[in-house]
């Protein structure tokens, strides 16, 4: 007979407070915080081997909320840890809204770190809707952080980039309005910018403009002469600036430049090894058109072992791509909103992932079409975002049984008489066995 403890963890840099709930919600034991060391983890472990041992206890399940990296280490050593083994711990990493929604639950309980530990060994008793145990797989480990870290960079590089503009608008108001060369931030941009003031470009004879231009270009303008007109026609219906500000606005311009030309540079050199790090890794998802080595790497990195999940609706549930059910009497809520309540990384790599293959499949790019002229609201962001949830499906059957992609004309020839083969499945034995247990 299965006999389970339920162990909340409230973790924070320096410490964490423990809360130990036997099956009947009962505390046999008053709650206790633990520095947040390797030291700490051990007696704590040891505490749980105890308290488990006195209570005759076969099962420990643990919950700590998801929170940045500090639960990190806590969780990976009372997963592995051989003391804790006989009792089979289920370590849970939860969200922070599955507390903090359950809170409501419990009236005036004061939000302190105790407090907020017998908040989640309660939510971990109560049980429904949890995620997965937390798994820490050594394959594809590596892979995450490296993707996870490119993100950060793209995020960075967003941002700096926002900030560049902001002030080109002051030095160049009309620059940005009429986008004489498609990207601000191309080389011959940079360099016009680095060159010139505003004032300067507006006095420059035609003919030296453009032959700049040409040389900066490498030749690559059709029409460099429209160029330069355009960018010149540009600087002389910029504002004029204050000459005190032109000194440090071109300081401020030519660092951000720097730091936006850095992180290029640091997005190649990470993206060589993402490549690397893909590569030993199986899986067949960049057959498909659109997934090249970057987006393959963050879905392989976020999905880990495919197994941890039964079918296509695990993942969407995982990454938090399910909507919101609104339904009353005979009222059905048309309009409901994405619950974005999964990993966050994931989510990212397939939304980004399937504008990408939508450009590149054209049984993608038809599919978007059709969704996006169904409603005027926010249509290009539903259709992106119900593309992404057509691309979990093909995903999961791609890596459940190892195929290549194949285009709708090879599938249906491979399907001989059948004249709406779909992508491959993975067996409906998952499911019964879900359903079984």
């Amino acid at each position: 007979m299965t006999t389970r403890a339920f162990v909340g963890v409230d973790v924070s840099q320096a410490d964490a407070h423990v809360c130990f709930l036997l099956a009947d919600g009962s505390e046999p034991a008053p709650r206790w915080s633990i520095p947040n060391t390797q030291p700490g983890a051990e007696a704590l472990s040891q505490t749980l081997a105890q308290l488990a041992h006195q209570h005759a206890i076969t099962e420990l399940r643990i919950g700590m909320e998801a929170t940045g990296l500090l639960w990190w280490h806590l969780a990976q050593h009372l997963r592995a840890t051989p003391r804790l083994a006989p009792y089979a711990p289920q370590v849970y990493a939860l969200n922070p809204h599955l507390v903090t929604t359950f809170r409501a639950n419990y009236g005036a309980l004061p939000k302190t770190d105790r407090a907020d530990a017998f908040l989640i060994a309660e939510r971990i008793r109560f049980g429904r809707q949890l995620p997965a145990p937390f798994q820490r797989d050594a394959r594809y480990a590596p892979l995450q952080r490296l993707t996870r870290f490119r993100l950060h960079l793209v995020q960075n590089l967003a941002r700096e980039k926002n900030y560049c503009l902001s002030f080109l608008f002051l030095t160049f108001s009309r620059f940005g309005q009429v986008s004489p060369f498609g990207d601000p931030f191309g080389a011959t941009s940079s360099a016009v910018r680095e060159a010139f003031t505003t004032e300067e470009l507006a006095q420059q004879p035609l003919e030296a403009l453009t032959a700049y231009l040409q040389a900066k270009g490498h030749g690559r303008f059709a029409d460099p002469t429209a160029v330069a007109t355009t960018l010149q026609r540009a600087a002389r219906d910029s504002y004029r600036l204050d000459q005190v500000l032109q000194e440090p606005l071109r300081v401020v311009l030519a660092t951000t430049l720097a730091s936006i030309r850095g992180l290029h540079a640091q997005l190649k050199t990470l993206d060589v090894t993402i490549a690397r790090e893909l590569a030993g890794l199986p899986q067949t998802l960049d057959t498909v058109p659109g997934l090249g080595p970057v987006w393959t790497a963050g879905l392989v990195a976020e999905l880990g072992a495919i197994s941890r999940f039964d079918d296509e609706a695990a993942i969407a549930q995982y990454a938090g791509l399910t909507w919101e059910t609104y339904q009353s009497a005979d009222y059905q809520a048309e309009d409901t909103a994405l619950t974005k309540r999964g990993t966050p990384y994931l989510r990212y790599y397939l939304v980004e992932a399937a504008n990408s293959v939508r450009q590149h499949c054209p049984e993608y790019g038809q599919y978007y079409a059709a969704k996006a002229v169904e409603t005027p609201r926010h249509a290009h962001k539903r259709a992106l975002v119900l593309t992404a949830r057509k691309l979990v499906r093909l995903i999961d059957a791609l890596l459940h049984t190892g195929a290549r992609y194949q285009t709708p004309a090879e599938r249906q020839a491979r399907a001989g008489t059948l004249p709406h083969a779909a992508h491959p499945r993975p067996p409906r034995r998952y499911k019964r066995a879900r359903a079984i247990a």
